[in-house]
């Protein structure tokens, strides 16, 4: 049986891997070709967000009516005041939608603004 022996000699040290270093400048110029994407960006906006500008033209104005909640009033209350002929849970889905309405609750005072489609 043979065996191989090795010496200190021929085993050679393991240089530690090279770190990156960035002098002063190094830096700025990643920072600034980082920030390319950022500043395209912000230019694309400002250009194209001109286009959004309103005009002279006088808009449509949207009127609503209002009721004010009394003691004992409940959605359903409302709704088939409002109107009797639609279904309830649909002008109760409308109201809540429009006055962003969380879980259903009312304050006595309250106005509540009314679809158009469910006024007379």
């Amino acid at each position: 049986m043979s065996s191989i022996t090795f010496s200190t000699a021929a085993v050679s040290p393991v240089r530690p891997a090279t770190r990156l270093r960035l002098t002063a400048r190094g830096r700025r110029v990643l920072l600034a070709l980082a920030a390319i994407p950022l500043a395209v960006g912000i230019i694309f906006g400002v250009l194209s967000g001109g286009s959004a500008l309103a005009s002279g033209e006088d808009a449509g104005t949207v009127t609503f009516e209002t009721v004010t909640v009394m003691p004992g009033d409940t959605l359903w209350s409302i709704a088939a005041e409002v109107s009797p002929e639609s279904d309830p849970r649909d002008v109760i889905g409308e109201i809540t939608r429009l006055n962003m309405l969380q879980g259903g609750v009312l304050q006595i005072g309250q106005e509540l603004s009314i679809p158009t489609q469910f006024t007379n």
